[in-house]
């Protein structure tokens, strides 16, 4: 029995972490094309505070992974047992390695199988060898990427985090029902301020979009909107210099990431990465790390509280808009000059070759 095993064992594996070319998941709900260059980039899949012994399921561009801690290193791995196909996600981890909770099969932390309980004194098969994918830790988050063939491909940038007296603050992800491109341009759209967020710091009574500056840079687009609407919550606009101007400057590094750096008086800054990671084409998981220079022992649960009042708001219209994913054909939906930072944004994704046509 065991020659017949092994016979049947030996064709080699795929390495380790490299999909087969041309590899879509089961149910995609992308465009094969865009699949594939998204699949290059690095995305957010989970909070560093988030990972437990048990490991975690998450997905990714419609791809089940499992993230878990394999000792003092933390693994991406795809949520897939090789031998029956179970979640890993069931299972558990000890020590450096994951167990599947079907048979018990042990993974070490390069996917390979170590030990088969059923068969303690058989050298497990090559084939049995779960695909790994890269991991970083950086903002209190764990990036991975599908493919790792493009080079230039990288973790987008957020200065502030590591900047000197600046608080690090990571809420809680928050899922949206929506398209991650349809959400980071609301991120970045200062003309919804007045309507989507009168209850939490705008004012519909102020709706004026100011000209304002967008210039592209070598990484994405940068804007510099002025105006008077303040970012202090209403029940602290008391607190700003009478006719003082707001500086809000918008950063967007392509497919998914912006960060917004709000200039309060005096030295005071805020800045906020909005990190819409694609669960699927029409399912976005949104990590927001921020950083602060001032109130840096202030309540935390009230950040919380005021940023999922602001994500809560905008996935509302996320949500319900109409075709889900953002269009990128200039000539598919009217446009008005507030739109300069949308409009931007949209040739930077037709750049990178995005086509976001609609999959059923």
């Amino acid at each position: 029995m065991t020659a017949i095993i092994q016979t049947l064992a030996s064709p080699e594996p795929k390495a380790a972490g490299v999909l087969p070319p041309g590899f879509l998941p089961r149910s995609c709900t992308f465009d094969p094309g865009d699949w594939a260059i998204l699949a290059r980039q690095w995305f957010p899949v989970a909070r560093l505070v988030d990972l437990a012994d048990k490991p975690l399921a998450v997905t990714l561009l419609d791809l089940p992974l499992v993230v878990f801690r394999a000792g003092d290193t933390v693994k991406v791995a795809r949520d897939l047992c090789p031998h029956r196909g179970l979640p890993l996600s069931m299972g558990w981890v000890e020590g450096e390695e994951i167990i599947c909770a079907y048979h018990g099969l042990r993974y070490g932390p390069d996917g390979a199988c170590r030990k088969i309980p059923a068969h303690p004194d058989l050298e497990p098969s090559p084939r049995l060898k779960v695909a790994m994918f890269e991991a970083v830790e950086r903002y209190g988050l764990v990036w991975t990427r599908l493919n790792p063939s493009d080079e230039a491909a990288t973790i987008p940038d957020f200065p502030l985090w590591s900047a000197d007296g600046f608080q690090q603050i990571l809420p809680p992800f928050f899922d949206i029902a929506g398209s991650a491109a349809r959400q980071l341009e609301g991120f970045v759209d200062v003309a919804h301020f007045a309507w989507v967020h009168h209850e939490a710091f705008a004012d519909r009574e102020d709706p004026v979009v100011p000209i304002y500056d967008t210039k592209f840079t070598d990484k994405g687009l940068r804007t510099d909107y002025w105006s008077d609407v303040s970012n202090y919550p209403r029940d602290l606009r008391h607190l700003a210099p009478e006719g003082f101007r707001w500086l809000r400057r918008f950063e967007v590094q392509p497919p998914f990431a912006a960060h917004l750096t709000i200039f309060f008086p005096g030295e005071d800054r805020l800045s906020i990465f909005n990190l819409p990671s694609p669960i699927s084409a029409r399912k976005t998981r949104l990590f927001v790390p921020i950083a602060r220079n001032f109130d840096t022992t202030g309540d935390l649960e009230a950040v919380y509280a005021f940023n999922a009042q602001i994500f809560a708001e905008d996935a509302a219209v996320v949500e319900r808009q109409t075709p889900e994913e953002l269009p990128l054909d200039p000539n598919e939906e009217a446009h008005f000059p507030a739109d300069k930072t949308s409009l931007g944004y949209r040739r930077l994704l037709r750049d990178m070759g995005l086509s976001f046509r609609y999959v059923s």
